[in-house]
């Protein structure tokens, strides 16, 4: 049985007659990381700034951490920390005088904010040296890291992050997201993490929700979401046999008699099989049963970019026929 700490029941918003949100009903559980997923203009931030209780919702409500986030918003930010995508600093002062500052400001001693601040620097791994260097000096994915640090100062119970990668480089991002997983796997931290990067979010999130035009349009992890959208054609394997294949292959229409196999197509050496069940053993088998050598076999799994496309495509499809 899992515990929600953050609960949207029919949350919209709307900015005259734009629908930036529509009617999201959504759970987060404490301790996983959940991803929000869709391209720029879906919704994302607007829902992260109604569950920070920054901007209130047109209709329906938001609780985090048992708070309701419009009513009490103070007692929600004293559970959550929030990084935006872009994150700023006082340029003429040093990352641990930033730091000590942000602390002062959340009600801690100058001596318990200089503590928190070092041990925060530490986790979030920047480098000693640059502790006592100006922030107007630091890089992209320096100022990221010190971001995260002032978001775990108060010790939250949730954080965040927007589109924490955007501007990265591929080792910025790789660092940052084993970072993120770190803290949520060592320190029991839930984490929301909103992004347009697929790939990224399937790295490290335990669920994800996909935002098409201000509706979640699905959410699960990538077996549960890949299984309902491909239902009867969930698996294909592709199978490299050491000779050629003609056109009109002697055995196809028995493979096509062999359980949860549905579709063929031959190529030279190689044979692309669809299948409503993973019955690649015994495809296999059946090969090596008929006298073949089999040189590869390689069995596809749909990861998020096949069900992200499927879902943005479908939801499209829906909207042009209505």
């Amino acid at each position: 049985m899992f515990e929600p700490i953050i609960e949207l029941k029919g949350l919209s918003k709307y900015y005259g007659r734009f629908k930036a949100v529509d009617r999201l009903d959504l759970t987060v559980k404490k301790g996983e990381i959940f991803g929000l997923l869709g391209p720029n203009g879906a919704g994302k931030t607007t829902t992260i700034l109604m569950a920070l209780g920054l901007t209130e919702p047109s209709s329906g409500t938001v609780y985090v951490c048992g708070h309701n986030a419009t009513k009490a918003p103070i007692d929600v930010k004293r559970k959550v920390g929030y990084l935006p995508d872009s994150v700023s600093f006082y340029d003429d002062m040093t990352a641990i005088e930033n730091l000590i500052y942000i602390g002062e400001l959340n009600g801690m001693t100058r001596s318990d904010a200089r503590e928190r601040a070092l041990e925060m620097l530490r986790t979030v791994g920047l480098e000693e040296a640059f502790y006592n260097k100006k922030t107007a000096t630091y890089s992209r994915g320096m100022k990221q890291r010190l971001g995260l640090a002032e978001v775990l100062l108060k010790r939250p119970e949730i954080i965040i992050l927007d589109e924490p990668t955007l501007g990265l480089d591929p080792s910025g991002v790789k660092s940052f997201l084993e970072l993120i997983l770190h803290l949520n796997r060592n320190q029991g931290l839930t984490v929301l993490l909103s992004s347009h990067h697929l790939h990224q979010v399937q790295k490290v999130c335990d669920r994800v929700g996909i935002f098409v035009k201000g509706e979640l349009i699905t959410e699960g992890n990538i077996n549960s979401l890949s299984d309902n959208l491909f239902t009867g054609s969930s698996y294909e394997v592709h199978v490299t046999l050491k000779e050629r294949i003609n056109m009109s292959w002697q055995h196809e229409q028995e493979l096509l008699l062999l359980k949860g196999v549905q579709k063929i197509s031959t190529e030279n050496d190689s044979i692309d099989i669809t299948c409503n069940a993973d019955v690649t053993p015994d495809i296999v088998r059946f090969f090596v049963d008929n006298g073949y050598d089999v040189m590869g076999v390689q069995r596809k799994e749909y990861g998020l970019e096949d069900i992200y496309q499927k879902y943005f495509e479908t939801s499209i499809t829906e909207n042009i026929s209505v």
